[in-house]
């Protein structure tokens, strides 16, 4: 059964400047969630208050959480609607957290939809300096240079430098691989993965130091070990 955030009513301009199109966020509907990503789908109305038809419109929105950091992204697409008339519709959103707050996009930049994946899965994404959830994630870029950052826990952080051409099309996607672990890997039966330092093994216990605290672990719990390869001091 799909949950409906009950949150006011959102009124948007667009553009701000002589506005043609009076957008309302309705209400958010929480679908699904998996592993950080929450599905929405996002009830919405437009009315035309231009005085005259609009034979098309394409306003793009950000969502934002309540710490402002932007969430997602996404476009809407408005056709033939008559002076006056107000037209309601639902988009669907997969997003990186809870949405508070919406905000247009100014029209005549050009953006362009991709998604952005990480090997693993999951690592924290900056745009620019600029915090964007967590992968995968739909952006919505403008045209020009832009910088993404990949960071996550037990791996080395990494940059991908990223041009958007204005011929590109919407669809595409950009993988990035993050650096090797920087830690050692202990699975225990019960599915609990530490990331630390093996500092002995024997036939009864792992001792692992996890973040400057050692740990002892009964070797009857452990499923298994991946260990990295470390350089020796010396040699």
């Amino acid at each position: 059964m799909a949950i409906a955030a009950e949150k006011p009513q959102i009124v948007l301009n667009w553009p701000e400047e002589n506005p043609q199109l009076k957008l309302t966020v309705v209400r958010f509907h929480l679908e699904n969630s998996y592993q950080g990503t929450k599905q929405y789908l996002i009830d919405m109305t437009a009315q035309n208050v231009s005085g005259k038809q609009i034979p098309s419109a394409s306003p793009q929105f950000q969502l934002f959480d309540k710490n402002n950091i932007r969430i997602g992204q996404g476009s809407i697409q408005i056709t033939n609607v008559g002076a006056g008339e107000t037209v309601k519709f639902q988009l669907s959103a997969l997003l990186s957290g809870t949405p508070e707050t919406v905000k247009l996009l100014a029209p005549g930049t050009r953006h362009v939809s991709m998604t952005v994946y990480s090997v693993p899965a999951g690592a924290q994404l900056k745009v620019d300096g600029k915090e964007h959830g967590i992968t995968p994630q739909i952006l919505n870029l403008p045209v020009g240079s832009h910088m993404l950052e990949f960071s996550k826990d037990g791996y080395t952080n990494g940059s991908f430098p990223l041009v958007v051409t204005p011929d590109q099309l919407n669809g595409s996607s950009v993988s990035f691989e993050l650096g090797s672990a920087m830690h050692d890997s202990v699975e225990l039966r019960d599915g609990t993965v530490l990331n630390g330092d093996v500092e002995s093994l024997d036939g009864t216990q792992a001792v692992v130091r996890i973040g400057g605290n050692v740990q002892a672990v009964p070797r009857n719990k452990i499923k298994r070990i991946l260990l990295i390869e470390r350089e020796i001091s010396g040699q």
